[in-house]
């Protein structure tokens, strides 16, 4: 069978061809991926407006989308080249009789991209920095303003505890691929893990959806080299006799050489997972320094320029709620519900506060504060206004989102 772990001495046409299609698209996949913007953007740039006649952006740009306009034409090169990959590869090669060792160490490839991809996201869910929890401007936002993939953000974001089961899963999926014997179960579990994420990029539009189908499609590649045993047993119900593994290369040395290199870099590897999501967790995660004001400060009175104005919800220029979370930086959301942010400094022994950006050059002076407890007074100029503002905190127990406490008898639901 195609990508047998049992060696072969020859290979069917049919086999050897396939063989070829799924080496050569995997392979451009993954070149792509990680060198695709170094070394392609100009010929995918041309590719997309010459042949496509694409009128999305071309060109690579800091996102944190996977579906872009080039993602899409690195594909459509990939296939392209896949199939002219194949013609000329069978033509070329087409006195060989197998392709054992090229399988073998392909299978090993692979896994090694699926592994380093699985626990990279494993420990960014164990940290929880992939889906930090909702943050307080996002408490005010209304459910129907949130994006599809907004909502799924904030729901992975809500729990501490289903962040840290499915980080684990992951994890576990990437250490079970790692040696030759459990790869299979290894594979099993992460097809599961990843056609589960597969649906949800998909039904909630979060733009990874070739990134992940990827990730899934690799995992099968694995699990299909111990396809016929599993069938064998789960599904005929039938026994299967041991066989040894197909290695290459058979030196006691060498195994003995490659399982203290896996168990070192291994090791590596986890105890630089486990520095980074640490140090981002308190960076950027849950964990993170909150701002000396922390708390959503609701506006009461607002005056610009010596006049009040009053809270009319169409307003673009008055102040509703001024919103500290992560220190160092503040949003203002207008009247309009419409949301702004901007750097944000204390000075707790001056009680002066700096709202600006830092890309504007527009100066700016610092607002003097006056406080007292659940009451901030600002007063100052800001971006040539100037303002004279009464804020109130919100209680933020009133959100049941981050206050509703784990119980076990619920007599109706929420």
């Amino acid at each position: 069978m195609l990508l047998s772990q049992e060696y072969r001495e020859q290979w069917s046409v049919s086999s050897k061809v396939i063989f070829r299609f799924i080496f050569l698209y995997f392979s451009f996949y993954i070149l792509f991926l990680f060198t695709g913007r170094f070394f392609f953007e100009d010929f995918f740039a041309w590719v997309g407006k010459n042949i496509l006649k694409s009128e999305g952006r071309l060109e690579y740009f800091p996102t944190g989308s996977g579906d872009t306009t080039m993602a899409y034409i690195s594909i459509f090169v990939q296939i392209i080249f896949t199939i002219l990959g194949t013609i000329f590869w069978s033509f070329l090669d087409r006195n060989r009789k197998s392709y054992n060792k090229l399988s073998y160490w392909f299978i090993v490839f692979i896994r090694i991209v699926l592994v380093i991809f699985m626990l990279a996201y494993g420990f960014a869910k164990v940290y929880k920095t992939q889906f930090p929890a909702p943050n307080l401007t996002q408490l005010l936002q209304p459910l129907g303003k949130f994006s599809p993939m907004g909502l799924a953000w904030t729901y992975m974001g809500h729990s501490e505890g289903f962040n840290l089961f499915t980080g684990l899963i992951e994890v576990l999926c990437g250490l079970l691929l790692i040696p030759r014997r459990t790869q299979t179960i290894g594979s099993i579990l992460t097809m599961m893990v990843m056609f589960q994420i597969v649906l949800l990029n998909l039904f909630y539009d979060i733009p990874v959806k070739q990134f992940s189908i990827h990730l899934f499609l690799m995992a099968t590649l694995i699990f299909l080299t111990d396809f016929k045993r599993v069938w064998r047993v789960f599904v005929r119900n039938r026994s299967v006799e041991d066989y040894k593994f197909y290695h290459p290369i058979n030196s006691k040395e060498y195994h003995k050489l490659i399982f203290w290199f896996k168990l070192v870099m291994v090791i590596i590897f986890l105890s630089t997972m486990t520095y980074q999501g640490y140090t981002s967790e308190r960076k950027f995660g849950d964990k993170r320094e909150k701002s000396e004001l922390y708390g959503i400060w609701e506006v009461s009175n607002f005056e610009i320029n010596g006049e009040n104005k009053p809270p009319i919800l169409t307003d673009s220029t008055r102040w509703r709620y001024l919103i500290f979370d992560k220190k160092g930086i503040a949003s203002i959301k207008l009247m309009n519900n419409k949301s702004k942010w901007y750097n944000a400094e204390y000075d707790s022994i001056k009680h002066e506060l700096d709202i600006f950006r830092r890309i504007d050059s527009v100066d700016h002076s610092p607002f003097k504060t006056f406080r007292n407890n659940n009451n901030l007074s600002l007063e100052g100029t800001f971006y040539g206004d100037t303002l004279s503002i009464h804020l109130k905190a919100i209680n933020l127990k009133e959100f049941p989102l981050i206050n509703r406490p784990f119980t076990w008898v619920k007599e109706t639901p929420n």
